[in-house]
């Protein structure tokens, strides 16, 4: 399964301004779906809501925060990975509940 820690390490992300807790992966890696960065086994979840424009991917990591992807219409994808409370704030954000 997956963690914070070990995906923080693993990818390259670059804190999101003014979003403490969120973390956004480089727009080079667009190519990748949600399980090439957590692998087969964790459990992901799609959700269109009206507050996203696109669909919104949701995984929860173990020990705390999540993964939530956007997948955009040509197919290409917008990572977001968020500790303990920026996956909590976001999801209220978006309207969604695990």
């Amino acid at each position: 399964m997956a963690t914070f820690e070990e995906l923080i390490i693993k990818w390259n992300w670059k804190p999101i301004r003014d979003c403490p807790g969120r973390y956004k992966m480089f727009a080079s890696r667009a190519d990748l779906v949600p399980e090439d960065l957590l692998g087969p086994e964790v459990e992901v979840k799609t959700f269109n809501v009206p507050a996203a424009r696109d669909t919104v991917v949701v995984a929860s990591l173990v020990g705390g925060g999540g993964l939530i992807s956007y997948k955009r219409a040509d197919g290409s994808y917008l990572h977001t990975l968020n500790t303990t409370e920026g996956f909590e704030r976001k999801l209220i954000d978006l309207g969604i509940e695990l």
